[in-house]
Protein backbone atom coordinates (compact mmCIF):
# COMPACT_ATOMS: atom_id res chain seq x y z
CA UNK A 1 0.00 0.00 0.00
CA UNK A 2 2.52 2.32 0.99
CA UNK A 3 4.79 1.53 -2.32
CA UNK A 4 1.65 2.44 -4.46
CA UNK A 5 1.50 5.55 -2.64
CA UNK A 6 4.54 6.32 -3.45
CA UNK A 7 4.46 5.11 -6.92
CA UNK A 8 1.65 7.43 -7.37
CA UNK A 9 3.44 10.50 -6.05
CA UNK A 10 5.88 9.64 -8.99
CA UNK A 11 3.40 9.22 -11.38
CA UNK A 12 1.78 13.34 -10.07
CA UNK A 13 5.69 14.47 -10.90
CA UNK A 14 5.58 12.53 -14.29
CA UNK A 15 2.00 14.47 -15.30
CA UNK A 16 2.40 17.76 -13.60
CA UNK A 17 5.75 19.66 -13.10
CA UNK A 18 7.95 17.52 -15.11
CA UNK A 19 5.73 18.74 -17.98
CA UNK A 20 6.09 22.39 -17.12
CA UNK A 21 9.89 22.68 -16.57
CA UNK A 22 12.24 22.40 -19.05
CA UNK A 23 14.16 18.73 -18.98
CA UNK A 24 17.28 18.41 -17.19
CA UNK A 25 17.21 15.05 -16.66
CA UNK A 26 21.58 13.96 -16.64
CA UNK A 27 20.47 9.92 -16.52
CA UNK A 28 18.29 7.45 -18.63
CA UNK A 29 15.79 6.58 -17.20
CA UNK A 30 14.41 9.51 -15.37
CA UNK A 31 15.02 9.79 -12.12
CA UNK A 32 10.93 9.63 -11.64
CA UNK A 33 10.96 6.53 -13.65
CA UNK A 34 13.69 5.01 -12.02
CA UNK A 35 11.93 5.18 -8.65
CA UNK A 36 9.20 3.53 -9.88
CA UNK A 37 10.56 0.56 -10.76
CA UNK A 38 12.91 0.20 -8.00
CA UNK A 39 9.91 0.81 -5.77
CA UNK A 40 7.70 -2.36 -7.98
CA UNK A 41 11.22 -4.31 -7.71
CA UNK A 42 12.41 -3.52 -4.30
CA UNK A 43 9.04 -2.70 -2.14
CA UNK A 44 8.64 0.48 -0.72
CA UNK A 45 11.31 0.99 1.46
CA UNK A 46 14.36 -0.84 -0.38
CA UNK A 47 12.76 0.99 -3.69
CA UNK A 48 12.54 4.35 -2.16
CA UNK A 49 16.45 4.23 -0.82
CA UNK A 50 17.35 3.14 -4.20
CA UNK A 51 15.94 5.70 -5.78
CA UNK A 52 16.93 8.39 -3.13
CA UNK A 53 20.53 7.39 -4.00
CA UNK A 54 19.75 8.15 -8.05
CA UNK A 55 18.49 11.42 -7.13
CA UNK A 56 20.99 12.14 -5.04
CA UNK A 57 23.95 11.55 -7.52
CA UNK A 58 22.10 13.99 -9.86
CA UNK A 59 23.86 17.30 -9.92
CA UNK A 60 25.93 18.67 -12.32
CA UNK A 61 29.20 17.17 -11.10
CA UNK A 62 27.43 13.64 -11.34
CA UNK A 63 27.80 11.06 -13.87
CA UNK A 64 25.18 10.77 -17.09
CA UNK A 65 24.20 8.25 -19.38
CA UNK A 66 22.09 5.37 -19.30
CA UNK A 67 21.73 4.01 -15.42
CA UNK A 68 19.68 0.99 -14.58
CA UNK A 69 18.10 -0.21 -11.92
CA UNK A 70 20.28 -2.73 -9.89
Amino acid sequence: MIGKALIGICRLWQKGPSQVLPPSCRYQPSCSAYAITAIQRYGAARGSWIALKRIFRCHPWGGQGYDPVP
